[in-house]
């Protein structure tokens, strides 16, 4: 089993952030050819590994880029008993795991198709442009991030774009001062699993302030990415009474600068922020997850406008629709102009023949294994929606606090998980 965490450390020394791309592709390039696997690359850089001549009823499936908060950041693990973490970064075990035992079972022969897939982290660009034609009739995702749960469906997403060209330059009259507002460091998190959590979200934390303060707002920025509860956020503001923070880690800088004229933005951003019901939107219990949910990610001024994303999720895909339209009218009423990208569906719970077998094998190492359905976007509800009749189910170690600093994963979960995954594979090989 050490095999695995050795080729998982390995692959995390090779620059894998959303966007980046090459480097990876040449080690599994050379990786294939050491075990005598074909690899083929499309233009959107996924990458299928396969026999030259095979007869694979299985797939497994992992994307290959990591959550970066940081531009070109190559995450230094560091080895806490049962436990990998990474220094100041996030851990890129998401879904740096699934990729080692895929690397690992080419390494035993196994004739199967090993896709990789490209930027999931930003959309799912990979999968929902593969061009590379899968044959196996049963494909196994490996990108679930909770021991013992076995996932056979998914919420769908949309993400929600905004700009706002309001602003005017006024004369300071009231002899407005000025103050920068920062808030750092906070938990962070998944936008889709974690989003029950009550983790704080910095933008909403940060217009509290400003709006409480009765703030001019001149400046805005915050969030890290599109699918991540924003952990940072900086606002430069005027106003007449000094602002009061409103967390521990929130902090305010008086600007020692007298300003005639100010160039504010629109009001209604800090109202829009303000009053937005950011999280969860209604709850399933009969599946006992999240059914509806929406996050504000990121917001960023440029030179001519305020620019601000949102990631939208639904276990079914019309009410995933309703609550775009919905979000959309509400942007609009707050002088934001709209349009949305990202769309992937919603992947309905499907218990078959492949599942079952699954969930059996899961039972005899785990007699808690479960299926479930997990509150995220799965490339599973693609490749479903691609290849109709491939059966799909998703498993994977646990994961604690993914796209986080705070990212963490059990070795013990690892190899747990793992002899699900090799049984598995011996079933169908």
């Amino acid at each position: 089993m050490n095999n695995i965490i050795e080729i998982f450390k390995e692959i995390t020394t090779i620059p894998r952030c959303s966007g980046t791309h090459n480097p990876f592709i040449n080690y599994i390039k050379e990786y294939a050819l050491k075990y005598d696997f074909l690899c083929l690359v499309d233009k959107y850089n996924n990458i299928l590994c396969k026999k030259a001549i095979s007869n694979a009823k299985l797939s497994f499936q992992s994307h290959y880029d990591i959550v970066c908060l940081s531009d070109n950041c190559v995450p230094i693990i560091v080895q806490e008993a049962d436990l990998l973490k990474a220094e100041n970064s996030t851990l890129g075990s998401d879904n740096g795991i699934g990729c080692a035992y895929m690397l690992y079972l080419m390494s035993q022969g196994y004739d199967c198709e090993y896709l990789f897939t490209s930027d999931e982290e930003i959309g799912l660009i990979g999968a929902n442009n593969l061009e590379l034609k899968l044959n196996a009739q049963y494909m196994l995702n490996l990108d679930s991030e909770e021991e013992g749960e076995i996932c056979i469906g998914c919420a769908g997403g949309v993400d929600i774009f905004g700009k706002n060209f309001n602003r005017k330059i006024v004369a300071n009259n009231e002899n407005l001062e000025l103050y920068e507002i920062t808030i750092s460091n906070l938990q962070g998190g998944h936008s889709g699993v974690d989003i029950d959590k009550n983790i704080p979200n910095a933008l909403k934390l940060l217009a509290k302030t400003v709006k409480e303060c009765e703030g001019k707002l001149l400046d805005i920025n915050g969030g890290e990415r599109i699918n991540s509860i924003p952990a940072n956020a900086k606002a430069i503001i005027a106003a007449k009474q000094q602002p009061t923070a409103c967390h521990e880690n929130m902090k305010i800088e008086k600007i020692n600068t007298k300003s005639e004229h100010l160039n504010i933005l629109d009001e209604k951003i800090i109202e829009f922020i303000y009053t937005f019901a950011n999280g969860i939107r209604a709850y399933d219990k009969t599946l006992n997850v999240v059914r509806d949910s929406i996050n504000l990610a990121r917001i960023k001024t440029t030179i001519d406008c305020v620019e601000i994303e949102l990631s939208a999720r639904s276990m079914d895909n019309y009410e995933l629709k309703t609550l775009k339209e919905e979000t959309k009218a509400l942007l609009s009423n707050f002088n934001f102009e709209v349009t949305t990208n990202g769309k992937y569906p919603a992947w309905k719970p499907d218990i078959n023949d492949f599942t079952t077998i699954v969930h059996t094998i899961y039972k005899k190492h785990n007699e808690n294994a479960s299926l479930e359905a997990i509150h995220a976007g799965l490339e599973c509800a693609i490749f479903k929606d691609k290849f109709p009749n491939i059966k799909v189910a998703s498993i994977g170690p646990t994961i604690n606090f993914p796209h986080s600093k705070k990212e963490q994963v059990s070795i013990k979960s690892v190899e747990n998980v793992f002899k699900v995954v090799e049984e598995i594979t011996k079933q169908y090989t």
